[in-house]
C-alpha cells in the first residue's frame, strides 16, 4: 500500500488494496524536494565554479586574479559559519535556506550580467564571489540540519547514500557540462544557469512541509547558541576527534590536488586531460560508494567510516612517485568510493547522536573545522615545496593522513560507537529526532576533502 512518511505523506492513504505505487518511507515529499533542489544547484554550481574562472581571464586577470576572486568566497563562508549554525538552529531552517538562495541567486545573476555585458571587473567579481560565500554560510549549517531533520528510522543509511549519490552526480555532470558551456556560450551564460538553478532551488524548498516540525525556543541569544553548540562537539570524543582530523586531513588533501597534482600532471602525465580524468574519477567514485551504502548497512558505522579513510593517503603517494596517468586514475575512483562511505557513516552518526534542535550548530562546527585549515595549507604549500621538495612535500601528505587516521581509532568512542538496531525516535517514541510520531508515520546528512566535512557535497547551495 502507499506508505506515508512524516514529512509530508499521506494520512488519508487508504488501508486496502494499493491504488498507487508503492514509496519508499524515507523517501518522502519533503526529502524529494530537498534532493531535487540540491541536485539542481549542484549542476549549477560546479558549472559556475569553471565559468567564474574563466570570467576573471576574459576581463584581463591571471592566475592570481583567480586564486583571489576564490578567495573572496572562502573568506566570509568561513567567518560566518558557526553563526549560520546558530540562526538556522533558531529560525526555521528551510526559511534560512530560501533566504540563502536568493542572496546566491541575486549574487550571480549581477555577476552574470557583467560578465555578458563586458563590463566586470575584478573587484566587483571579489564582491560578488564574497556576497556568495556568505550566503552559502548560512546555508550549508541549515541544510544539513535540514536533511538530518527530514530523515528517520533504521533506512537512514540509504537515505543520505541516495542524496549523497544524486548531488556528488550533479557535480561531477555540472562541471563537464559547464566546461563544455563556456567554450560554447561564453561563461556569462553559464553564471546566468547557475543564477536560474538558484531561483529553482529556492522555490522548491519554500515548498517544503514544516508542519511536524516543532516551534524552535527563543533561546538565550546567539552567543549563547554558539556555546551550547561548542558543547554538543566537546561532550563527543568520537565528534570532536573526527573534526580535528578532517580539519588537517582536508588541509593536506587540498594542498596536494590544488598545488601539487596538477604540477605532477605537467611533466608526468600529460597534461591537464589526464588530471582532469583522474579528479573526474574521483567523483565516480564517490557515486559507486553512495550505491553501495544503499545496500550496505555496518554495524559500528564509525570504526568502518574511519577505516575508510586510510585510503585518502594513496592519491598524494601516487602523485609522491609519480605513477602512470591510468594508475592514478584507478587510485582516485577507489579513494573516491571509500570516502563515500565514511561520508555516508558520518551522517548516520550525526543523525543518530546528535538531538534534532542542534543539528545545524554541530553541522556548523564540523564545517568550520572542515575549511579553516584549507587556505592556509595551500598558501603553505608552494614553500613546503622548495624547503623540501615536491616528492617529499606529497609523501609528507599522506604520511599525516595515516597517522592521524590511526589516532582516531585510538579512541573507544570511534570504535564502539554502533548503528541502533531500533532508532532512536522509534525506541522514546518521538519521530525525527524528537518530533511526535503521527499516526501513520512508520519511519523516517559534510564529510569530503577539499569540499568540506560536514558534508560538504551534501550542502552545496
Amino acid at each position: 500500500m502507499w506508505q506515508a512518511d512524516q514529512h509530508g505523506g499521506d494520512p488519508e492513504a487508504p488501508s486496502g488494496p494499493a491504488k498507487r505505487p508503492t514509496r519508499a518511507t524515507w523517501a518522502g515529499r519533503n526529502y524529494a524536494l530537498l534532493t531535487a533542489a540540491a541536485v539542481v544547484t549542484g549542476l549549477g554550481n560546479s558549472g559556475a565554479l569553471v565559468a567564474a574562472a574563466f570570467a576573471v581571464l576574459a576581463a584581463g586577470g591571471d592566475g592570481t586574479d583567480i586564486g583571489l576572486v576564490a578567495a573572496a568566497r572562502t573568506v566570509p563562508l568561513v567567518l560566518f559559519l558557526l553563526v549560520g549554525g546558530a540562526v538556522a538552529d533558531r529560525l526555521p531552517r528551510h526559511r534560512v535556506m530560501v533566504a540563502a538562495n536568493a542572496l546566491n541567486c541575486a549574487s550571480q545573476g549581477v555577476f552574470a550580467a557583467l560578465v555578458i555585458t563586458g563590463q566586470a571587473q575584478l573587484w566587483q567579481m571579489a564582491l560578488l564571489s564574497a556576497l556568495g560565500g556568505t550566503g552559502q554560510a548560512f546555508f550549508a549549517p541549515a541544510s544539513e540540519g535540514m536533511v538530518l531533520a527530514t530523515v528517520s528510522g533504521e533506512q537512514s543509511s540509504r537515505a543520505f547514500a541516495f542524496f549523497r549519490m544524486g548531488v556528488n552526480g550533479a557535480n561531477i555532470g555540472g562541471a563537464a557540462l559547464g566546461g563544455a558551456l563556456v567554450a560554447v556560450v561564453g561563461p556569462g551564460w553559464v553564471l546566468a544557469a547557475d543564477a536560474a538553478a538558484f531561483a529553482v532551488a529556492g522555490l522548491l524548498r519554500a515548498l517544503l512541509d514544516l508542519s511536524g516540525v516543532p516551534e524552535r525556543g527563543p533561546g538565550g541569544g546567539l552567543l549563547a547558541d554558539l556555546r551550547d553548540g561548542w558543547r554538543e562537539v566537546v561532550s563527543r570524543t568520537w565528534l570532536w576527534a573526527v573534526v580535528v582530523q578532517f580539519a588537517v586531513v582536508n588541509a593536506v588533501v587540498a594542498a596536494a590536488e590544488a598545488v601539487y597534482g596538477p604540477q605532477v600532471a605537467q611533466e608526468h602525465l600529460g597534461g591537464a586531460g589526464p588530471w582532469g580524468v583522474a579528479l573526474g574519477a574521483f567523483g565516480a567514485g564517490t557515486v559507486g560508494g553512495a550505491l553501495l551504502m544503499t545496500r550496505w548497512k555496518p554495524r559500528r558505522i564509525l570504526l568502518t567510516g574511519a577505516l575508510c579513510v586510510f585510503p585518502l593517503a594513496l592519491p598524494s603517494a601516487a602523485l609522491a612517485v609519480p605513477v602512470s596517468a591510468a594508475a592514478l586514475i584507478g587510485v582516485m575512483f577507489a579513494t573516491g568510493l571509500f570516502v563515500e562511505v565514511f561520508g555516508v557513516t558520518w551522517m548516520m552518526a550525526l543523525h543518530q547522536e546528535v538531538p534534532e534542535e542542534k543539528f545545524s550548530r554541530v553541522s556548523s562546527y564540523d564545517w568550520f573545522g572542515s575549511l579553516a585549515m584549507v587556505p592556509v595549507a595551500t598558501a603553505l604549500a608552494g614553500p613546503a615545496e622548495e624547503l623540501v621538495g615536491r616528492p617529499a612535500a606529497l609523501w609528507s601528505c599522506s604520511a599525516v593522513i595515516v597517522l592521524l587516521t590511526a589516532a582516531v581509532l585510538c579512541v573507544p568512542d570511534v570504535r564502539r560507537l554502533e548503528r541502533r538496531t531500533v532508532p532512536r525516535d522509534v525506541a522514546d517514541g518521538t519521530g525525527a529526532v524528537g518530533q511526535p510520531v503521527p499516526p501513520q508515520a512508520s519511519q523516517p546528512m559534510p564529510k569530503e576533502p577539499s569540499g568540506g566535512t560536514g558534508d560538504g557535497a551534501a550542502a552545496s547551495s
